[in-house]
């Protein structure tokens, strides 16, 4: 059944439709109506939800219930979510499953309520200590808010190991229709939960090995679960990009106003497609090379003043030129916007091979 709701409040029919039980939060625009949705939703699930004194609480709740094998998940934005990193650097340590839904705004500090796309780097490089990574999914609708907040789920379990979910302000105010998945029914057995049973009491769960050796070991394990991450679980989109001369670049919000934008230079006859990074942790590196090699140039199409642009570089590796499209604060170009700048780049890229 086709339901019309905010993009925060189907991260929650996700998370229940995953069979996420415990969610704990503490509110902050633009991300207040997940928690709220949570407090009505979850309980009707038979799940729990509990208001927490911060954000750094929140996460370490999560750290509590995922040890007792319990799928459970928070939510922030920006400031929340820099107080959350050291937690989450427990949950890799401790190779704990959880999910954390970060609804970005402008920063740095306490920023504004705008539009924006500044915790790339926080959430895909790592944003505590030490050596840990974090797949992260990132929506361009509100389906896939819901849809990717259950594979992060499936994800995060599959490979104990923390997964963000995200997205920017105007993914999380918008309403759209959707369709809710059935539950699943089939949640995976975790023998390694402390579970409160005597098949578990021997169970130990942490991050600390004060021997230097078997923390080597650790983190040795954890490298080789991310190579594993970083080769099975990538996602992207593509649109037209089979004769594309020129490459847009863009996820979240900013890749439906890219699209929005190669439609209308194909309509003057510009040969434009668009790659869409889903998963920006592992980020589709491999493929968004061979697509440059064949286009004249690649533009960065982002919300902040470039940080997806890095990842992009190391990918292209210098074979294609790159260019940068971006805005802050909470501004957004428009898609009128975006074609001017291609024609531009249209006319720079193809003198310059010529």
């Amino acid at each position: 059944m086709r339901q019309l709701v905010k993009g925060n409040e189907a991260i929650v029919r996700g998370a229940i439709a995953a069979g996420c039980k415990a969610f704990f939060g503490y509110p902050i625009t633009p991300a207040s109506e997940i928690a709220e949705a949570a407090s009505l939703l979850l309980p009707e699930s038979g799940g729990i939800f509990i208001p927490a004194e911060s954000e750094i609480s929140a996460v370490q709740m999560v750290y509590g219930a995922a040890s007792a094998g319990v799928r459970s998940m928070t939510a922030s934005s920006g400031p929340g979510i820099s107080l959350m990193q050291e937690g989450v650097s427990y949950l890799a340590g401790a190779e704990l499953p959880g999910v954390i839904v970060d609804i970005m705004r402008a920063g740095p500090g306490l920023g504004n309520l705008g539009v924006e796309q500044g915790d790339y780097l926080q959430l895909t490089k790592g944003g505590g200590h030490g050596n840990y990574r974090t797949p992260v999914f990132a929506p361009n609708s509100v389906q896939e808010m819901c849809d990717l907040t259950i594979h992060a789920f499936e994800v995060a379990d599959r490979y104990r190991n923390p997964v963000y979910v995200l997205a920017d302000g105007a993914l999380g105010q918008m309403m759209e229709p959707i369709e809710i998945p059935p539950p699943v029914e089939n949640e995976p057995e975790k023998p390694w939960a402390v579970a409160g049973t005597a098949a578990t009491r021997l169970n130990l769960i942490t991050s600390i090995f004060l021997e230097h050796e078997k923390q080597e070991i650790l983190i040795t394990r954890l490298e080789q679960k991310y190579r594993e991450i970083e080769d099975k679980e990538l996602m992207w989109e593509e649109i037209q990009t089979e004769d594309a001369e020129l490459l847009i670049v863009a996820y979240g919000i900013s890749s439906r106003i890219a699209r929005a934008a190669v439609e209308m230079a194909r309509a003057e006859g510009v040969r434009v497609g668009l790659l869409r990074p889903i998963s920006l942790f592992p980020f589709p590196a491999k493929r968004l090379r061979q697509l440059a090699g064949k286009a004249y140039c690649v533009l960065v199409l982002e919300l902040s003043s470039g940080q997806l642009i890095e990842d992009v570089r190391l990918s292209v590796s210098g074979i294609t030129p790159i260019e940068l499209l971006r805005r802050t604060g909470g501004m957004m170009p428009t898609a009128e916007d975006v074609v001017r700048a291609i024609k531009k780049l249209e006319k720079e890229c193809v003198g310059n091979k010529a």
